[in-house]
């Protein structure tokens, strides 16, 4: 009986690990490029946190402009809240945050030009968003759900760009 051996490839090498440890990726040879990445997270709206919204009798006052406001916070402060993420000069930041009929649609769109990319600001962005939602409307109904945070697009950098549902590999 034969037996064919088939080399095998070596683990490969872990970025943020080495010797067992974790470690931020130095960056420092990188070109500075023009990076841009968009992200959603959803909020579902049980009906009574759904009225309170629509109707404007949030005592906390209006959850859709806090969220926005923290949004943009958060992906300011990103580094911060990702362990390994490197501080990156954000340099533009667009968060949207509108009532749809399936509940509450977070959208963010984060810009750098850095030595790597903006994907995890996008994410924070629209989470920490989805969460002043939840923290506003609380008080109407604790059934509340952040769902579906995504990442939608990306654009620059060595991996180059990527679109959901684009066929893509991810």
């Amino acid at each position: 009986m034969s037996h064919d051996t088939q080399p095998v490839d070596p683990a490969p090498e872990l970025t943020h690990f080495r010797d067992g440890l974790p470690r931020m990726v130095d960056v420092t040879g990188k070109a500075a490029t023009s990076r841009a990445a968009t992200a959603e997270a959803w909020v579902r709206l049980p009906a009574p946190a759904r009225a309170a919204l629509e109707a404007g009798t949030n005592p906390k006052g209006d959850p859709l402009v806090v969220a926005r406001l923290a949004g943009l916070a958060g992906s300011k402060r990103t580094a911060d809240l990702v362990t390994l993420c490197h501080p990156i000069p954000v340099t533009g930041a667009d968060v949207q945050v509108t009532l749809e009929p399936a509940g509450v649609r977070v959208l963010a769109t984060v810009r750098t030009t850095a030595p790597t990319g903006v994907e995890m600001e996008a994410l924070t962005a629209v989470t920490v968003a989805a969460l002043n939602v939840y923290d506003m409307l609380k008080a109407a109904s604790k059934a509340i759900e952040i769902t579906d945070v995504r990442l939608l697009a990306k654009s620059g950098g060595k991996s180059g760009d990527y679109r959901v549902g684009s066929g893509q590999p991810d």
